[in-house]
């Protein structure tokens, strides 16, 4: 795509590396091209797995750009098809995404890293929301962190702006795992790689339900699932792929997942 984006495509996975020195902040116009490459990759049949990374080992991101906004950048401004970052507001992304998260991860740069499904970050890496300094909201962590974390360790984040270390995001499940910084992109690719080979309909109808179970009650969610209201549940219980897990199982061998 361009310096600030760059994309590396292994098989069916994408590696999408924010290289924008000297914090990896995010202006209105990089969001955009984040938001590009991410809705690329969810309308790619062929891509199935995601890694999103950042260059250097000093800061994952800074999030929020001040620097573009002080030259005209509009907070309110158009961050593009997936809001900030390309990630946090894409609809209908229901393919695994993984956050390699090598550094300082703040504000939004935090908010990026929540928007994955899995979070792998170095021995060592930090996260902050300093927004509340600023007198302003952190308004996707302010949403997704309390479900994400206990509520009051949650809300000590978002009141008072200080840091969390790697190993203190591991103990409250923050991130699945703390690594070496050159073990980090390893590790991710180790699992993505798995993922790829993994049954994409399923991954797909995990994501949806997922997502939409947050706004309902567990027999609601169960019973959307039993009638087959999600279209994903739906195309997987009509697939092939959905004949071929019970065919190899009874045949004792591994399936072959075609997504269809």
């Amino acid at each position: 795509m361009s310096e600030v984006v760059k994309l590396r495509r292994d098989g069916a996975v994408l590696e999408l590396e924010l290289d924008r020195p000297k914090a990896n902040a995010i202006d209105l116009a990089t969001s955009r091209e984040m938001g590009e490459a991410f809705k690329a990759f969810r309308d790619d049949p062929d891509l199935r797995v995601a890694i999103v990374s950042t260059a250097g080992d000093r800061f994952f991101s800074a999030g929020w750009d001040l620097k573009s906004a002080a030259d005209g950048d509009a907070v309110d401004g158009d961050y593009g098809v997936g809001g900030f970052g390309g990630l946090q507001e894409l609809r209908d992304l229901n393919k695994p995404v993984i956050a390699a998260v090598n550094g300082m991860a703040v504000g939004g740069g935090f908010e990026l890293a929540l928007s994955a499904d899995l979070i792998y970050c170095s021995e060592h890496s930090s996260f902050a929301l300093p927004e509340i300094r600023a007198g302003t909201l952190a308004d996707a962590a302010t949403v997704k962190l309390p479900k994400r974390i206990p509520y009051h360790v949650a809300m000590d984040l978002l009141f008072t702006g200080r840091w969390m270390d790697a190993q203190e995001a591991q103990r409250w499940g923050l991130v699945n795992e703390v690594l070496a910084s050159d073990k980090l992109m390893a590790r991710a690719r180790e699992t993505a790689r798995m993922l790829a080979s993994g049954p994409p309909l399923v991954f797909a109808s995990i994501k949806e339900v997922a997502r939409a179970a947050e706004a309902m009650t567990f027999q609601d969610a169960m019973n959307k699932i039993t009638k087959r209201q999600f279209a994903s549940v739906d195309v997987l219980y009509d697939s092939e792929d959905n004949k071929e897990g019970a065919l190899a199982f009874a045949e004792k061998r591994d399936p072959v997942w075609k997504g269809r």
